[in-house]
């Protein structure tokens, strides 16, 4: 009996985890399946936009708000208007804004429902219709985590992750990469003094307090997160009601500024928040209108907002659209063209 028990169990074991097998390979079979329908997609706008030799892919992390929809259609013209010989397309980087802006997460506010597509996809579009020149442009704020992911997507490009392009193309194609807002440290006071520029009137009304993303600690590749704290003493060596925090920096945190804050003896009066960030999006929305702005009402400060990404003022954007005229001014990256051993 218990031997017929114990064949049971393992018939029923074994049936388990040919179920579960299964489940997993109908799982990566539709994950496939999708990815083959996103490529056609894209394959197919850009076969139909395609005008001359020349290719400009923006990338954003993405958004699945109307306020940041039509600062990425504004950004779009803004580089059309700069760069007139160049077919001009956008991406998310984020698989997650582009499945939610897809859906429409917020289409309860009249936000539209839009298909945005991955970098990936314009790259392996590109090289079907053969671009002699590609540029792709990171529209992130710091080189950190996204940043790197960029960096990845034109390597796999450059090393024909798929291998669907012809060696002789790959070879040939010039592939320029435009860095983010802040890159250097000469970024950092270039984007100080627009920002001043911008918002001087509110900081001497009271604080402003600009809200940046960062990254994780396990997650600070390059050691970007430095950027917030040296955009800070930037903006406070030109007024010092200026201060910088982020929603994901160790120690750099809302109520790390308001300590800051006091110890500069600042304990009352008004805070301006703004978000540090190419879009107002999601962490715009929540983070810093309810997070931020709760805790400095809290604390007894009066608390207003501004929902302006980065990338709605046009002396920032034009940071953005120089870098990547010195990335075309400069030598394409070498990634695809490396001589084979």
């Amino acid at each position: 009996m218990k031997k017929i028990n114990s064949l049971l169990v393992a018939m029923m074991a074994i049936s388990m985890l040919a179920s579960l097998t299964s489940c997993s390979d109908d799982d990566e079979s539709m994950v496939r399946d999708n990815m083959a329908i996103y490529q056609k997609r894209v394959n197919t706008e850009v076969e139909a936009n395609k005008k001359g030799d020349k290719a400009l892919l923006l990338v954003v992390f993405g958004s699945t708000w109307q306020k940041a929809f039509d600062t990425f259609d504004k950004t779009v013209t803004a580089y059309k208007q700069e760069f007139p010989g160049y077919d001009v397309y956008i991406s998310f980087s984020s698989a997650i804004c582009r499945n939610n802006a897809a859906t429409g997460v917020h289409k309860y506010e009249n936000t539209e429902i839009r298909n945005y597509y991955a970098p990936e996809n314009y790259l392996r579009a590109f090289g079907k219709v053969k671009y002699n020149t590609i540029v792709v442009q990171s529209l992130q704020v710091i080189p950190g985590e996204e940043y790197a992911r960029v960096v990845n997507d034109v390597k796999n490009f450059c090393n024909n992750q798929y291998r669907d392009m012809a060696g002789d193309y790959l070879s040939n194609v010039d592939v320029y990469l435009g860095a983010p807002l802040m890159a250097t440290v000469g970024d950092v006071k270039t984007v100080a003094a627009a920002l001043n520029t911008n918002l001087a009137a509110k900081a001497n009304d009271g604080v402003v307090a600009l809200m940046g993303h960062g990254n994780p600690d396990t997650y600070d590749t390059y050691s970007a997160n430095i950027r917030y704290t040296q955009l800070e003493e930037e903006l406070q060596k030109l007024n010092r009601n200026y201060f910088v925090g982020t929603v994901d920096m160790k120690d750099n945190f809302v109520d790390d500024v308001h300590a800051r804050m006091v110890a500069a003896g600042i304990t009352s009066g008004n805070v301006h928040c703004y978000p540090l960030m190419s879009i107002a999006g999601d962490h715009a929305h929540n983070d810093m209108v309810e997070d931020w702005g709760g805790y400095f009402t809290e604390k007894g400060y009066r608390n207003d907002y501004t929902l302006e990404g980065l990338l709605d003022y046009r002396n920032i954007r034009n940071i953005w659209i120089n870098h990547t005229k010195v990335a075309i001014a400069g030598d394409p990256v070498e990634w695809n063209k490396q001589s084979e051993e």
